[in-house]
């Protein structure tokens, strides 16, 4: 078959992600066929830079990393898969090297997504709640502009109004609190923004009954919610609260996670020690379907009981999380990472990206903002900087498509908000040089040009 035979198909069978088929009476799909290094080529022949990571900040290491795949491909001819419910050599060595990054915590649970990662996080809290608080301490509070993931639970806990709406109802229990956006609320030159932002957390806290939280969850950095970075010591407060009410602290590193900001994980640029943290994405860089609900001794032991007492073990199953492929892919990946001393290089080339993008702000009145860690940046696009009114949603798109004709691939937040889809997203992998990043800023450079 050609091209055109399997655009064909395409259009003919396949239901596409995030995406409203009807564009495609008056255009193709982009359909990719090949990756290497931080580089894809589609059906066409066409050659992109992908400074997203695999559209959704996944493919960390980059693409066609064969260190990775042979050791899948030896594991998996030696043995596939069996239940979680028994052991298996590759979670083992994966549980012990993943642990070995995470100070103060110990216990790996593997899934296969972002989702079911927070959904056992949910689980792990409510069922405490029964243990050990007669059901009373269920709530489970998030941040409004954070998501977690598109189950109809996860959608419980999204602070993005349009992926959630029209998917009602709910999972009740959950109960949302203010963001921590120093741009947006003004704060970002004010100190105590991360106690203010904090302080907010408390509030709702008291309003609900601190008897009846069990959990609070948030992302380190708020990803497709426009790449928030907060405040100085508004996580090491929002530790401290949790703590003072008896809360676990779930810490949502799905797109964060495995070295995306220069660290292992996002949480671990503040003093802040999580009762939980959720992973997928980065964990295997998309070379295998993998999640981790990793929690400390302390939240595990409590589930350590009476082995007659029916009601209480932690009575879950991922069935994909017995594949082998997946702590297989999992360690090597953390092993590339090690040997190629990439949380080095995503501290460096994040940086000189950095320094682009402000560049580019100084250039732009329509950049009102810049912010980011590592090889996770945004900017978001402004009519006004004075008012910080935002820019509308086809801004952001005209960006992203320019950037798209001329073979870079980036990201922006797309019909999450009634208002606020207007940052531009950029991930790319943690193997990017120097000399990509320059090629992105140039792709930047003529987009907002065209504006």
């Amino acid at each position: 078959m050609d091209a055109k035979d399997f655009v064909a198909l395409d259009k003919k069978h396949v239901w596409h992600h995030l995406t409203q088929h009807k564009v495609y009476e008056n255009a193709d799909p982009v359909i990719f066929v090949e990756g290497k290094g931080p580089r894809l080529t589609d059906i066409n022949g066409k050659q992109y830079l992908d400074c997203v990571s695999g559209g959704v900040w996944t493919v960390n290491v980059g693409y066609g990393c064969e260190e990775i795949v042979d050791k899948m491909a030896e594991q998996l001819k030696k043995f596939n898969y069996f239940s979680n419910a028994n052991g298996n050599i590759p979670t083992i060595l994966f549980s012990d090297k993943l642990i070995s990054k995470m100070p103060g915590m110990n216990r790996v649970y593997l899934n296969n997504s972002g989702s079911e990662a927070n959904e056992k996080a949910y689980k792990i809290v409510r069922q405490i709640s029964q243990l050990k608080h007669g059901g009373k301490k269920s709530k489970i509070l998030f941040r409004d502009r954070d998501y977690h993931g598109t189950t109809i639970t996860c959608l419980s806990s999204c602070g993005q109004f349009e992926r959630r709406n029209q998917y009602g109802p709910f999972t009740p229990g959950f109960v949302e609190f203010p963001d921590c956006s120093a741009y947006r609320h003004g704060l970002e030159n004010n100190p105590d923004a991360g106690k203010i932002f904090a302080k907010q957390l408390e509030d709702v806290i008291l309003r609900e009954d601190p008897d009846t939280v069990g959990g609070v969850i948030i992302e380190p950095i708020t990803a497709g919610g426009g790449v928030i970075v907060p405040p100085d010591g508004y996580l090491e407060e929002v530790g401290a609260i949790c703590k003072k009410y008896g809360i676990l602290l779930i810490i949502d590193e799905v797109v964060c996670g495995v070295g995306r900001t220069g660290k292992w994980f996002g949480y671990q640029h503040w003093n802040v020690q999580p009762d939980i943290v959720t992973m997928a994405k980065g964990v295997a860089s998309g070379y295998a379907a993998i999640s981790c609900t990793v929690t400390t001794e302390a939240v595990f032991q409590d589930f350590i009981n009476d082995p007659a007492d029916r009601d209480a073990y932690f009575r879950d199953i991922s069935t994909f999380g017995g594949c082998t492929a997946g702590p297989a892919a999992g360690l090597a990946n953390i092993e590339y990472i090690e040997k190629h001393n990439l949380l080095g290089n995503v501290v460096e080339v994040g940086a000189y990206l950095m320094d682009g993008l402000n560049a580019l702000k100084d250039k732009y009145q329509v950049i009102g903002d810049v912010r980011g860690k590592g090889l996770f940046a945004g900017f978001e696009l402004v009519k006004d900087r004075e008012t910080r009114e935002p820019a509308p949603e086809s801004v952001a798109a005209a960006v992203v498509g320019h950037c798209m004709k001329n073979g870079v691939i980036i990201g922006r937040t797309a019909r999450s908000f009634r208002e606020l889809n207007n940052t531009v997203c950029l991930a790319p992998a943690l193997i990017s040089t120097k000399g990509d990043m320059d090629e992105l800023l140039r792709a930047l450079d003529a987009a907002l040009a065209s504006l």
